[in-house]
């Protein structure tokens, strides 16, 4: 690991932007990923990966907030960190961040604090390009998806050729003299500093990324970072953990008929029967398979991953749950085994639908088999008063 003199190298770590699209209720950097937010797990990877001043931009009214994870992610190191008011820019924030840098720094990394899980093997790669001479380094990944060039009206025109693409990461790094003589310049709002730089007539060198630097945008992200955590993972794990033995989890549901629509249940519509009403479609077979996939991983259950917080999966089928939980398990570092579901309801009826259902529900969860089994329950209780529906389920997870 690369360690720098202090006050030589500084990172300002970018924590200003409002999260509009997490929609976590507090600014991107203030939301939780576990029980700590992901400012603070940002700034616990840049205090493990370098010796270095770290300035920490954040919105106004969030100093106090961001002082307090900035001093427990530092230890003994908290005299190396200060707290800025960001603008209402990328470039006004790192702006504000270079205007409290220490006079003897000239090394500039700028991480966003989004990219919460950054391996310190990304900082040294940074650093060392830095070192050796470059003016401008940026971490990169190749991009694999083949890329479309699309019309206004969601029409392909032509392929893009994807071999002179790659996916920019943070952090990156800087002379500082550069940095600031290239903000002072431009006079276009850049979507990153790597941008400005070349714009201002720099080359920008690369360096190789790290696929665990992603950036959390979107409550999948945050999904993948939280799954990530949980199973013991950090911000100095480059893959998901290897686990040494399967695991077997128990997942129970119960919606209540009075929905709108037709239902759905077992990723299956069922015309002229009474909707179950819920958050989603109220699929209580789909979502009792998902409590017990995420409890065999040891990942929560269902209300912390599609809670009513989530408005993208209202109204969702089955289909979107358990593809979800399937990317939530496989960065985990899971993979399904089977999977057994019991329905117990008067309705519908499921002995012509069973094999139906159990095809549409093993093709959601990426082929893997499912089982499924009805029962009434003799006139007994609320499913006996057809009022609802329950479903238990039960899933076997190997390492993957």
């Amino acid at each position: 690991m690369t360690l720098s003199p202090v006050p030589r190298l500084a990172v300002i770590v970018v924590a200003a932007g409002s999260g509009t699209r997490l929609k976590g209720g507090a600014p991107k950097a203030f939301v939780g990923i576990d029980d700590r937010s992901i400012l603070h797990h940002a700034l616990r990877g840049v205090v493990a990966a370098t010796t270095a001043q770290v300035v920490v931009v954040v919105p106004s009214g969030y100093e106090g907030e961001a002082l307090t994870d900035a001093r427990d992610a530092a230890g003994d190191r908290a005299d190396l960190l200060t707290v800025v008011v960001g603008g209402a820019t990328r470039q006004e924030s790192v702006a504000a961040g270079l205007g409290a840098l220490w006079a003897d720094v000239d090394t500039v990394l700028v991480h966003d604090a989004a990219r919460a899980l950054t391996p310190a093997a990304v900082f040294d790669r940074v650093i060392a390009a830095v070192d050796a001479g470059a003016a401008a380094v940026i971490p990169v990944l190749p991009v694999v998806d083949t890329i479309k060039r699309v019309d206004a009206d969601g029409r392909v025109v032509g392929p893009v050729d994807r071999s002179e693409l790659a996916a920019a990461q943070t952090p990156q790094g800087f002379r500082r003299s550069v940095l600031e003589a290239a903000l002072a310049s431009v006079d276009t709002d850049y979507t990153d500093d790597a941008a400005a730089v070349a714009a201002a007539g720099h080359d920008v060198a690369t360096v190789e990324g790290d696929a665990v630097a992603f950036k959390i945008t979107t409550g999948p992200d945050l999904d993948r970072a939280r799954a990530l955590l949980a199973t013991g993972s950090s911000a100095s794990v480059v893959r998901p953990p290897v686990h040494d033995a399967p695991r077997v989890g128990i997942g129970t549901d119960v919606h209540g008929f009075g929905g709108e629509g037709t239902l759905w249940l077992a990723g299956l519509e069922w015309p002229g029967e009474e909707a179950l009403s819920g958050h989603s479609d109220g699929d209580a077979v789909a979502h009792a398979i998902v409590d017990a996939l995420l409890a065999a991983a040891g990942l929560g259950d269902i209300g912390t991953h599609f809670g009513t917080d989530r408005p993208e999966f209202a109204g969702a089928h089955a289909e979107a749950f358990l593809a979800h939980t399937v990317g939530l398990l496989s960065a985990a570092g899971w993979r399904i085994g089977n999977v057994s579901v019991q329905v117990q309801a008067n309705r519908p009826r499921f002995a012509a639908r069973r094999l139906e259902a159990e095809r549409a529900l093993s093709a959601a969860l990426g082929g893997a088999p499912v089982s499924v089994s009805a029962t009434t329950t003799d006139g007994l209780g609320f499913t006996g008063r057809t009022e609802g529906v329950a479903a238990f389920a039960t899933a076997l997870v190997l390492p993957a």
